[in-house]
């Protein structure tokens, strides 16, 4: 059984009371939507707070779920809602996704497929940790698609169905965050 048509089957289950189909879909989507919301609000606590609340607005809503849709993409939708709520409550400072600020064309950074030595490991620790710092000084609309590609691994398909617009708007703004990262770990070597 395919992983959508075991999503599928298991909303079905739940619309019919079983509780503990409900109970899997929490444990299939807990880590992956937790990482994205995580990464996007930059604060654990409240990331923990709205998994827990689109987990609740996602149970109530799952009458509205369209089966022909794959229901990974449906969650992150609602998440995504969620967030740009919170952020225009908070009133987040605007930022032109149309901003073009490209001086240099250097490819995105690759680690090797190979088992790291320890120095390597240490070396990939510390940049990791230089890029989660850049990803929170990204604007949050870039944030959000960068956590969707390069750490939830959606497809540009996926996000532009997740956010109602183009392939090329959602690979621009991948693009955008990437470069914008690169720009904050150059200004930190």
């Amino acid at each position: 059984m395919s992983s959508m048509d075991e999503d599928k089957e298991l909303v079905e289950r739940t619309i019919k009371g079983e509780k503990e189909a409900f109970e899997m879909i929490i444990q299939k989507y807990q880590h992956p939507l937790l990482n994205y919301i995580g990464r996007t609000v930059g604060e654990r606590e409240l990331a923990l707070d709205f998994t827990q609340e689109v987990f609740i607005r996602t149970y109530s809503s799952l009458h509205s779920y369209k089966p022909q849709y794959k229901f990974s993409t449906w969650l992150f939708k609602i998440a995504s809602n969620f967030i740009i709520d919170y952020w225009r409550k908070k009133k987040i400072d605007a930022f032109s996704l149309d901003q073009k600020d490209r001086d240099n064309d250097l490819p995105p950074l690759q680690v090797s497929d190979e088992e790291p030595s320890i120095v390597k490991k240490l070396e990939f620790s510390e940049l990791k940790e230089r890029i989660e710092q850049a990803l929170e000084k990204i604007p949050a609309p870039l944030r959000e698609v960068f956590v969707w590609r390069h750490i939830n691994e959606f497809s540009y398909e996926e996000m532009a169905e997740i956010k109602g617009l183009p392939v090329g708007t959602i690979k621009n703004r991948v693009f955008q965050a990437r470069e914008l990262i690169r720009k904050h770990l150059e200004e930190k070597a």
